[in-house]
């Protein structure tokens, strides 16, 4: 019965954020439509490398301080409150003081960061201005990482939720009136509001938080930023290799080849991001408080991912049999060349979340020297897939590199966590997982079908049996169905 109710648990906690997510795609897809038909390719590139510029910096003026934050309160958050009050107020001012570093950093470096990106200085007073957003993200990530170790999941879904909706408010006028010119206004908009509405749903936690000085902050500080430091190195990697590949990009093909590369991203993490936004923000700081128990570990890791396939699969298919039709809701046909990078990209999803799965293990064990070299490793290996993949087969052969190392990654991830955890997935899960990649891969080779007739009659029946086999084994391990009848009759 425990068993079961933690699989309720999880898919409870996914369909939390999959009601916020649904809303949040919503707003993607306008946003996305919008930039689409106001900036075009170009724009959505120009967007892209500044955005992935920011990231970089904020990978390290952050310090990791939103992992290490989020491990520290969700292992004491039901059991000292008075520490808890200490890391929360120690995190708040560390958010500051890191923020108005990046800030720094990046107004000083504008001119560098500008030829980085662009091969000229013609965005130099681009990033000048963006040193604001820097600050506003920092504030962002402590607030954020404050809400998901304190677990509480509702208002962290609802300050990201208020944050995307008025995101779309600013890029409308913006977008419409100035067009590229717009971008830069936006995004400082933007990181704005996003902490505006994390503030307002942090801001009551805690409210007798003790106030600590500088040199007090810094002094009980000092283990927070270590850990976030060294555990900020993995994350950080995953940054730089996006970046790289991104400027590669703009380099070899141009601005546009960027729009079409962030665009097929931006899609692929709107549709499935449901499943990594659940993982990371309520999975890692579960799996964080009984990273010592070993059987709980093990058992808690083996039903993340069970559950994480069963509502990919139906995902994946239903997305493979009408990307076209997908690409044109949500940008416009002119994005059509993304289709391939697409499929790939959307295919890796399945063995991504598997790996996920395990891969917090490392994290949340404060493994950090494994961790480093882990995603450093496996990070440099996707910047080399996908330059190779681009030079040879253009964005599909991005989606193709992708894809194969997700495969690899899954294997390797696997292997690191048998040696050293003593991980094992249950036998059952094998089972699920196989049948899984039968309808993803079967979809993808239906779509090769020349007869439109033929190819949506198989298409459906795939759809079908997606959808029925991974609500039939989730209504197994929860009682979905007996759940979504009492929903029904309890609202009329």
């Amino acid at each position: 019965m425990k068993s079961e109710n933690s699989y309720r648990d999880i898919l409870k906690t996914t369909s939390l954020f999959s009601g916020v997510q649904v809303l949040g795609v919503f707003i993607s897809i306008a946003k996305s439509k919008l930039a689409a038909m106001l900036i075009g390719p170009a724009g959505v590139g120009i967007v892209g490398v500044l955005n992935s510029t920011l990231n970089v910096i904020i990978g390290f003026s952050k310090l990791g301080l939103d992992v290490s934050a989020v491990k520290e309160i969700s292992a004491l958050y039901d059991k000292d409150e008075k520490k808890v009050l200490r890391i929360v107020s120690v995190l708040k001012r560390l958010c500051w003081i890191t923020g108005l570093l990046g800030a720094v950093i990046t107004f000083v470096l504008s001119p560098w960061l500008s030829k980085l990106a662009f091969e000229d200085s013609s965005h130099t007073v681009s990033f000048m201005l963006l040193s604001v957003a820097v600050l506003f993200n920092q504030l962002t990530v402590g607030n954020l990482a404050i809400l998901q170790g304190l677990r509480r999941l509702k208002k962290l879904a609802k300050a990201s939720l208020w944050g995307s909706f008025f995101s779309l408010i600013v890029i409308i006028p913006l977008y419409y009136y100035y067009g590229i010119s717009g971008i830069v206004p936006a995004i400082i908009l933007i990181s704005f509001f996003t902490y505006i509405f994390s503030w307002i749903y942090t801001k009551k936690e805690f409210v007798n938080q003790p106030k600590l000085a500088v040199k007090e902050t810094l002094s009980q500080g000092k283990s927070m930023m270590k850990l976030g430091f060294v555990l900020s190195l993995g994350s950080l990697a995953t940054v730089i290799t996006i970046y790289a590949i991104q400027i590669f990009i703009t380099n070899n093909g141009g601005v546009d080849e960027v729009g079409f590369y962030n665009a097929a991203f931006i899609i692929i993490n709107a549709y499935v991001g449901v499943v990594f936004s659940a993982m990371s923000k309520d999975y890692f700081p579960r799996l964080s408080s009984i990273v010592n128990e070993q059987k709980t570990m093990l058992k808690v890791v083996n039903q993340q991912a069970y559950v994480a396939i069963l509502l990919l699969t139906p995902i994946i298919v239903i997305f493979l049999a009408f990307i076209p039709t997908i690409i044109s809701i949500l940008f416009t046909k002119e994005f059509m060349p993304i289709i391939g990078i697409l499929t790939f990209g959307i295919l890796a999803t399945i063995f991504k979340a598997v790996s996920w799965s395990m891969g917090y293990i490392l994290v949340a064990k404060g493994d950090s020297k494994l961790y480093i070299k882990t995603e450093v490793g496996f990070n440099v290996l996707l910047l080399i897939m996908s330059v190779f993949g681009y030079v040879y087969g253009g964005l599909t052969g991005i989606g193709i590199g992708y894809l194969v190392y997700y495969i690899i990654y899954l294997f390797g991830i696997k292997i690191i966590t048998n040696n050293k955890y003593q991980f094992k997935f249950e036998n059952e899960f094998y089972k699920i997982l196989f049948i899984c990649l039968i309808l993803c891969f079967g979809t993808y080779l239906a779509t090769y079908i020349d007869n439109l007739y033929i190819k949506y009659a198989i298409l459906f029946v795939f759809i079908a049996a997606s959808s029925i086999f991974s609500i039939n084994r989730l209504d197994r391990k929860t009682d979905l169905i007996k759940q979504i009848k009492q929903r029904i009759t309890k609202s009329k």
